[in-house]
């Protein structure tokens, strides 16, 4: 699959209120795509439509189409619950579940879809995801410690690894390196080059450093007043929206004059 992401005419509400007006895009596969822009301007409401989590808010809905390897998650007759087997995510806080084994937070996505798989099975499974997410030689010999044992840094690598455990096409990230110290934070970073070989990568970050040093390709989000929808208003390669852009706003947000 080659897990392109397209985005078509889309309106994102809560309840009355259009949060985010008008979008579409088209994410590349196999490659990692920042959106950025200022605090309230719909890049993390964005990031939750590709899958499905923005509906799990009371009164959030969303029209215009989002095709996934050619399909639209937002369909007749698609089941959420799938998307979300397909396309994984990464909050902001590290959000391992503390009391529960490390191997058993890597495991709990493939539990919660009702997957049986044998005892080997399952070690393959834990063995391939931490190595996935650069953890294995760290916690090999202490499966057993509850995830909460775990640095913060080690935690979100740890939820890196439950997502992936389950084999999606896309991995979604809020902020993941927001709470980090910055080792935590470079490791996380290297961790999503090394992914993009293998998965579509789509995060939201405040930090234009990060985004310049991690992502093939740039999305800006902006919103004219508050209370206004948010708005894409420039995306290109990453290269280019951060030494050419072709919008002023860009140009003031990425230097640091607004935002």
């Amino acid at each position: 699959m080659s897990s392109r992401i397209t985005v078509s005419n889309q309106n994102i509400y809560y309840g009355d209120f259009k949060a985010v007006a008008d979008v579409s895009i088209n994410i590349e596969p196999k490659s990692i795509t920042a959106l950025i822009g200022p605090s309230g301007c719909g890049k993390s409401t964005f990031l939750r439509t590709l899958n499905r989590m923005h509906e799990v808010i009371p009164g959030g809905r969303v029209d215009g189409e989002v095709m996934i390897d050619g399909q639209n998650i937002y369909g007749k007759g698609i089941d959420p619950v799938i998307v979300r087997r397909h396309v994984g995510m990464v909050f902001q806080q590290p959000n391992p579940f503390p009391t529960m084994s490390i191997a058993g937070n890597v495991l709990a996505g493939i539990k919660l879809n009702n997957k049986r798989v044998s005892k080997s099975e399952q070690a393959e499974i834990v063995e391939r995801s931490l190595k996935g997410a650069n953890l294995w030689e760290e916690v090999k010999d202490r499966l057993d410690l509850p995830g909460g044992s775990l640095s913060g840094g080690q935690q979100q690598r740890l939820c890196i690894a439950r997502a992936i455990a389950v084999k999606p096409a896309v991995v979604l990230m809020d902020e993941p390196c927001s709470a980090l110290d910055p080792i935590s934070t470079r490791a996380i970073e290297e961790l999503m080059v090394e992914l993009k070989e293998d998965y579509t990568i789509v995060i939201v970050t405040h930090n234009m450093q990060q985004a310049a040093r991690v992502s093939d390709y740039t999305a800006f989000f902006n919103l004219e007043a508050t209370g206004k929808p948010g708005k894409l208003v420039e995306y290109g390669d990453t290269p280019t929206m951060f030494t050419e852009p072709t919008q002023a706003a860009t140009a003031d947000y990425i230097s640091g004059r607004f935002g």
